[in-house]
């Protein structure tokens, strides 16, 4: 996959995500959402590059969200050991990933990845946690 692809295939995904249900515009873009899983599975750091770039182009409510419980999260619980020192990385470089970060579940996470997750993640913003609150 190009960076042109990955860049269309971002696109299209959070266009898929922000239609409304039902739309002609989703299903339009539904092929972007069946991607996902099989390069979560077999290229992960496709699927890490993705992710990033869906952060970089849109950091909206709904796409943290389900960029949160669904990409972040599935390449955490699958490649957790491979990924988690990037992930410390960003977020300590990158607010905004730290924020992304929050929102994700253990799901089926290793606890030792589980650990480092919420050691790195910001919950501000996240479940009734105010924006400004400081621990």
């Amino acid at each position: 996959m190009s960076d042109s692809e990955l860049v269309a295939w971002a696109e299209d995904w959070i266009a898929f995500w922000l239609a409304p249900e039902g739309s002609a515009e989703r299903e339009a873009k539904r092929e972007a959402t069946m991607r996902e899983w099989s390069v979560i599975q077999y290229e992960p750091d496709r699927a890490w590059q993705f992710i990033l770039e869906v952060l970089r182009r849109n950091h909206s409510d709904e796409i943290l969200q389900v960029l949160s419980a669904g990409p972040l999260e599935d390449l955490l619980v699958k490649h957790g050991d491979a990924f988690i020192d990037r992930i410390e990385t960003e977020a300590r470089s990158n607010s905004l990933f730290a924020k992304l970060l929050g929102g994700v579940w253990r799901n089926a996470m290793a606890y030792h990845i589980w650990l480092r997750v919420q050691k790195a993640w910001d919950r501000r913003g996240w479940d009734g946690i105010p924006e400004g609150w400081t621990h």
